[in-house]
């Protein structure tokens, strides 16, 4: 017997989705996404204590036990990982989001003879898998543990159309006759699409791919709420997958192509691939103490972060830089580009870590009409998002994204650890141009020593 009247729980379940969309809304901002995190915490906190008090539960020690391994195995990790495996880590979450949300259709499938519950079901069966499979892909991806560049074999794209013709023959049986076997077998051909899905990406369209999955799982949820017959999942899950397809046609509006692009364009030669093929050509390379001079004797400065300054974990010194170059008057700012990174915000929240005022942060369409007046331009750590070949190069895998017009600005210095093009594959001819100058080394100990020099001025 439950100890909360219905109305109570309906009351308190409220409350949970109203701290979802607050949520929601703090994290439209760096400024209150803080903020936003914890009001999103405190709303599914209150969730499951009301379930527990409005619910009759079985097996309540495995429960109990369950969220104590959970909460062992989860809250070291998520201290301890690093900033460059962030994006690994919020990949990891959402698979297990859209695998839990899986099994629980599996539990139910049993209890339910009515045809459309069945039908969702199915459904939260067949994308959580997706979910679950195409995330851990992802993982791997970012991970290096397997390649960056699409993989492919011969009659894939065959394959693929003969395992999405199967799983809807399984979702058929299942719904007509709600055998086990048929189960499993469905689950099978969601993993295996999940990974036909996602394993030919290229490396730098995963962090699309990544909120497209997350938006998958949320759809997962909000189904399996219909199946337990539990608004408050339908309502988060509908949140998370409307707020995650979004995000998702945001990235791939920032990257200049559909999303269909994205996840297909391998097929046809069109995603982007990662490379290890690096050039011979002569470039024009400086040293710690000629950039300082370049950059201490500026007016404005733009500074371009990318993965290679989180790589570096070298945000404490890139903001150490800026604030010794604003202590000379110097008007600086940092560029974002939208995917930057591994994964959707991924600068905004490196260099909020090392607590860059939010007002510093500029975003592309505010930032690029300013470069025609900035003195110095510093790249550290990214490459694809500052490439002039996705404005001049027609068969250049990131044509028509929009990019940071760093060429625009009088001067323009690389932090580079080497001359390995970015994820794309494709070398950078800004690099190249007599305005150009790179400092080679990791970017941590270059900004240390920038920040030395700038000092010392």
């Amino acid at each position: 017997m439950s100890l909360l009247p219905p109305e109570w729980t309906a009351l308190l379940y409220l409350a949970s989705a109203v701290c979802f969309i607050l949520a929601l809304k703090g994290l439209s901002s760096p400024r209150t996404a803080r903020r936003g995190n914890l009001i999103g915490a405190g709303g599914a906190l209150l969730a499951v204590i009301t379930v527990f008090f409005s619910t009759k539960l079985d097996n309540l020690p495995y429960i109990l036990i369950a969220i104590a391994v959970g909460t062992a195995i989860a809250a070291p990790i998520a201290r301890r990982v690093q900033m460059t495996q962030m994006p690994q880590l919020v990949g990891f979450f959402n698979g297990v989001g859209g695998g839990a949300a899986a099994l629980v259709a599996v539990l139910e499938l049993g209890h339910n003879a009515d045809p459309w519950v069945r039908l969702a079901i199915v459904f939260t069966m067949l994308v959580g898998a997706i979910s679950f499979s195409g995330s851990a892909v992802t993982v791997l991806k970012l991970q290096e543990l397997i390649s960056t560049r699409p993989l492919l074999f011969p009659g894939m794209r065959w394959v693929s159309a003969l395992v999405v013709v199967a799983a809807l023959v399984s979702c058929g049986f299942i719904i007509g006759t709600g055998s086990a076997l048929w189960a499993i077998i469905l689950l099978v051909l969601g993993l295996v699409a999940g990974l036909l899905l996602v394993l030919p990406v290229g490396g730098a369209d995963v962090p699309i791919v990544i909120s497209l999955l997350n938006a998958f799982t949320g759809v997962a949820v909000a189904a399996s709420g219909v199946v337990l017959g539990n608004v408050l999942l339908v309502v988060a899950g509908t949140l998370v997958g409307a707020s995650g397809t979004i995000l998702t046609q945001a990235m791939a509006s920032a990257m200049g192509r559909g999303v269909s692009g994205i996840m297909f364009g391998a097929f046809r030669g069109g995603s982007t691939a990662g490379s290890t093929v690096q050039s011979n050509r002569p470039v024009r390379s400086s040293t710690p103490d000629d950039v300082a001079v370049l950059l201490g004797y500026a007016q404005r400065v733009v500074i371009v972060p990318g993965y290679g300054l989180a790589v570096a974990q070298g945000q404490h010194a890139v903001a150490e830089l800026a604030t010794a170059l604003e202590a000379r008057g110097i008007d600086v700012v940092f560029a974002i580009h939208p995917v930057a990174g591994r994964m959707p915000g991924h600068m905004n929240v490196l260099l909020a870590e090392a607590n860059v005022p939010y007002e510093s942060l500029k975003e592309m369409a505010e930032v690029n009409p300013e470069f025609k007046n900035t003195d110095v331009v510093l790249v550290v750590g990214a490459n694809d998002v500052v490439n002039p070949a996705a404005k001049t190069s027609p068969g250049s895998p990131i044509f028509g994204m929009p990019i940071l017009e760093v060429g625009d600005a009088a001067q323009v210095v690389f932090l580079k650890r080497s001359m390995r093009p970015g994820f794309a594959g494709i070398e950078n001819e800004l690099l190249y141009d007599p305005k150009t100058t790179l400092l080679f080394g990791d970017a941590k100990d270059s900004l240390t020593k920038l920040l030395g020099a700038v000092k010392a001025l």
